[in-house]
């Protein structure tokens, strides 16, 4: 079973899953896009207990990927995954499912300045969303202490087909032949991680040996770059010759800060703090416990991305005008997130 299943990472892992034989049920609030013979969903919220209690029954492996993004009001973000987790693991463990795969987030370290951060840093969560990750790790730990095993991963940002989110505002100014900012020098290294292995990453918390499954563990490219070097690679990709532009770090800061508060802009205040910094974690335990080790670098996973999201402009060029397009409200990282007031930036680039 797996929660989530029609978000960017769920919907990526039951394709895997299904290609490699195994019988799936999706549950998230909204149906699967992929049919599938060996697939069935429940439309559901995973606080529903009666119905996680239901759909767990048959389960031999859950794979907890349900969550809420930092874009959305606190109360949710904290019962969604908290509340959510809660009641996920309680229903399996009441149906004696052997093993839970819990996805987590490098974002319980807050804003660490140990790099690379290991597994073992203090949780210390700076916002609403990092905070509820981190307390559902808390509740992860106590089920772990009972009968199942719980691999708890924590992967950097990730990305790759079917990822919008803040990534496709890069996307859209590169292909509109525009230069796009940088806050200060762009020369900070920030880790991020592709999606397929990701789902590689979780195929082998399901499979490997309890005794070594049974922990938590850091996931991320083990090649990256600086933020400016990989924003580049897309620029150089769009084939328009426009460059990365440094930003006055502190004022450009200060003034997203500002429209992030006023609801102005979809970047939330982690991620604004976390560009000014070099951002990567140790993997060596997922490595050495897991045998895991991830195929893509960064600039491998952001032009997969990219790839992929121009074929998906293509498409969407091609498609009769008979049917207006539904408006996304950029709620989930399959959609992209509305620029606010940054499309007016625009012409500055």
């Amino acid at each position: 079973m797996v929660t989530g299943g029609a978000g960017m990472l769920g919907a990526t892992l039951i394709n895997r899953l299904l290609a490699d034989g195994h019988h799936v049920h999706c549950v998230d609030l909204r149906a699967p896009r992929t049919a599938h013979e060996k697939l069935v969903h429940t439309v559901s919220d995973v606080r529903d207990a009666p119905v996680m209690k239901r759909v767990t029954a048959d389960a031999d492996v859950v794979v907890h990927c349900a969550a809420a993004l930092p874009s959305y009001p606190a109360e949710t973000i904290r019962s969604v995954i908290v509340g959510g987790t809660e009641t996920v693991l309680g229903a399996a463990e009441a149906n004696a499912v052997p093993r839970v795969v819990h996805i987590s987030s490098t974002a319980v370290y807050g804003l660490p300045k140990v790099v690379p951060t290991p597994e073992d840093h203090p949780r210390e969560p700076v916002d609403t969303y990092s905070a509820a990750k981190a307390e559902a790790e808390e509740v992860a730990e106590r089920f772990r202490g009972r009968e199942m095993c719980l691999p708890i991963l924590r992967p950097k940002t990730f990305l790759g087909p079917g990822r919008m989110g803040l990534f496709a505002m890069l996307f859209e100014w590169a292909e509109e032949g525009r230069n796009f900012p940088v806050l200060g020098r762009g020369d900070v290294r920030i880790q991020m991680f592709d999606v397929a292995d990701l789902v590689d990453a979780v195929v082998t918390a399901m499979e490997a040996p309890a005794e070594r499954a049974d922990d938590t563990f850091n996931l991320g490219a083990t090649e990256f770059g600086t933020l400016r070097e990989d924003f580049q690679a897309v620029l150089d990709a769009a084939g328009h010759g426009r460059k990365v532009r440094s930003l006055p770090a502190r004022p450009a800061l200060a003034a997203l800060s500002l429209l992030q508060r006023s609801g102005l802009s979809p970047v939330y205040g982690r991620l604004l703090h976390k560009l000014l910094d070099d951002s990567f974690v140790a993997t060596d335990k997922a490595r050495e416990a897991l045998g895991f080790r991830p195929r893509y670098s960064n600039r491998d996973a952001i032009l997969r991305t990219f790839d992929w999201w121009r074929a998906e402009q293509a498409a969407r060029a091609r498609q009769t005008t008979a049917r207006p397009a539904r408006r996304s409200e950029g709620v989930t990282s399959v959609e992209p997130w509305r620029q606010g007031a940054l499309s007016l930036a625009k012409v500055l680039f």
